[in-house]
């Protein structure tokens, strides 16, 4: 058990990296990355997955504390849930409005 819980987070976070980062290169190899026409709002775009990062580690820090489960276990989890989400805002927000064509 103590083998599942140190390689799990390793290969499911490992996994949504991957994904990610597949994703963000076959829409830079298209070129049609979120371009937004104000710098805040470029700002804003390209620091939404670091975010996301940090409020999932924050969520993983709280849950641990509170749960039995191990807290490197719990940390490590959700900076790749919040890695994921933060991708999905990315995607969310370069969609709307603002766009350079």
């Amino acid at each position: 058990m103590g083998l599942v819980m140190a390689i799990a987070p390793v290969v499911i976070v490992g996994g949504i990296v991957v994904y990610v980062i597949k994703r963000l290169k076959h829409k830079y190899n298209q070129g049609n990355l979120g371009k937004k026409k104000s710098k805040g709002a470029q700002d804003l775009l390209d620091s939404l997955i670091p975010m996301g990062m940090l409020f999932g580690c924050s969520i993983g820090v709280i849950f641990g504390m509170f749960s039995p489960i191990p807290l490197v276990f719990t940390v490590s989890l959700g900076a790749g849930i919040g890695y994921l989400f933060g991708f999905f805002a990315y995607e969310i927000y370069s969609k709307k409005g603002n766009n350079y064509s």
